[in-house]
C-alpha cells in the first residue's frame, strides 16, 4: 500500500530541527503564556443554565461585569441555548449562595427564562493537590516506561523512547498555552493517554528493530532501522488514521466536556506517530546501539550440551 524504500533516518537532521523550533515554541509558550488552568486546579465556581431562546453572551459579560463580577468567564455550552459561568473562588459568598445570586442577576436584568442546571465547586487546597498529584502522575508514568523498556529491550532503547515521550508531551502542553485552551483534569488525563499511545507506536517499531538486528547480519545499523521502519509503517499510518477520524468526530460531535479532551490527544496522536519515526529511532542511533547489544546471549556451555 506504501512506498517501502522511504529514507526516514537519512531525514533525521532536517526532523531534528523541526522538533528543536516545536520545542522551543512549545517550552516559550509554557514559560511566557503558561496553561489557562480550569478551576480543577484553580478553585472556583462552576455554574451552568439555560435559556428558552438563544443566549446573548455579550449582554450577559457586561451585567456580570457590572455587578462585581470581572472575573467570570462566559461561554456556550453545547448550544446556544446553554451557557457556562466559571467564576473565581470568593472569600465572602459560599458556593449556594453564589450561584443563587448568578442566577437571581440574571433573571432581573436580562430575562426570567433562566434555569439553572447544575453548580460545581472546587477549593484552592484541592486546585494544589490535583496540580501536584497531576505532575506526580506524569513523572511515575515516564520513570515506570524507562524501566519497562530497559527491561524489555535496552538502556539505549529505554532513553529513546523517554526523549519521544518528553516530546510529545510538551509540544502538546505548549499547543494548549498558545491558544489559551483550558486545561483541566479531561486534558490531563489526555496527555496520559498520550503517552500510552506514543509508547505502544513506540514499541512496535522497536520490537521490529530488535528482529531486524538479529535477522540483517550485513547491513548497518541506518540501513536495519530503516527497513524496520518501512516495514512498519502501514501499520502506524493505518492506526493513527482510524484514531484521528474519531477523534475528529468526538471534537465536533462530543461537546463541550470532551472538546478539549479530544483536541488534546488529536494533537498527542499527531505528534506522537511523527516521534516513533523521526525522534524515537534516531536518538537510539546517536547513543550508537549496535548488534552486540541486541544479540540473544547464548549460555555457556551450551555448545557442549548439544554434542552426541
Amino acid at each position: 500500500m506504501f512506498k517501502q524504500d522511504l529514507d526516514f533516518l537519512g531525514k533525521r537532521y532536517l526532523a531534528l530541527i523541526f522538533s528543536s523550533l516545536l520545542l522551543i515554541i512549545a517550552s516559550g509558550a509554557l514559560i511566557f503564556n503558561g496553561l489557562k488552568l480550569g478551576i480543577d486546579f484553580t478553585g472556583g465556581t462552576l455554574v451552568e443554565i439555560g435559556y428558552q431562546e438563544v443566549a446573548d453572551l455579550t449582554l450577559l459579560r457586561d451585567t456580570l461585569e457590572s455587578n462585581d463580577f470581572e472575573d467570570a468567564t462566559v461561554q456556550y455550552f453545547g448550544t446556544t441555548k446553554d451557557v457556562l459561568i466559571r467564576l473565581k473562588t470568593q472569600e465572602n459568598a459560599t458556593n449556594s449562595e453564589l450561584s443563587a445570586e448568578i442566577v437571581k442577576l440574571i433573571r432581573t436584568k436580562i430575562t426570567q427564562n433562566v434555569t439553572l442546571r447544575r453548580v460545581e465547586f472546587v477549593g484552592p487546597q484541592v486546585g494544589d493537590e490535583l496540580i501536584q498529584d497531576g505532575g506526580l502522575a506524569l513523572l511515575y508514568s515516564i520513570f515506570g516506561i524507562l524501566l519497562y523498556v530497559a527491561w524489555r529491550f535496552e538502556y539505549k532503547f529505554s532513553l529513546g523512547s523517554v526523549v519521544a515521550l518528553l516530546h510529545d508531551v510538551i509540544i502538546t502542553l505548549g499547543f494548549f498555552a498558545i491558544l489559551q485552551l483550558e486545561f483541566d483534569l479531561t486534558v490531563l488525563a489526555a496527555v496520559l493517554a498520550v503517552i500510552g499511545y506514543s509508547l505502544n507506536d513506540t514499541i512496535v517499531v522497536y520490537d521490529r528493530i530488535r528482529e531486524n538486528f538479529r535477522s540483517l547480519r550485513n547491513d548497518s545499523a541506518i540501513e536495519i532501522m530503516n527497513i524496520s521502519l518501512n516495514q512498519t509503517l502501514s501499520r502506524t499510518l493505518m492506526t493513527s488514521i482510524t484514531t484521528i477520524l474519531v477523534l475528529i468526530a468526538l471534537a465536533i460531535l462530543g461537546g463541550e466536556i470532551i472538546h478539549n479532551f479530544a483536541i488534546a490527544l488529536l494533537v498527542g496522536v499527531g505528534i506522537g506517530t511523527y516521534s516513533s519515526v523521526y525522534v524515537a529511532s534516531p536518538v537510539v542511533l546517536v547513543l550508537g546501539v549496535s548488534k552486540e547489544d541486541l544479540m540473544v546471549p547464548v549460555a555457556e556451555g551450551a555448545d557442549i550440551d548439544e554434542t552426541p
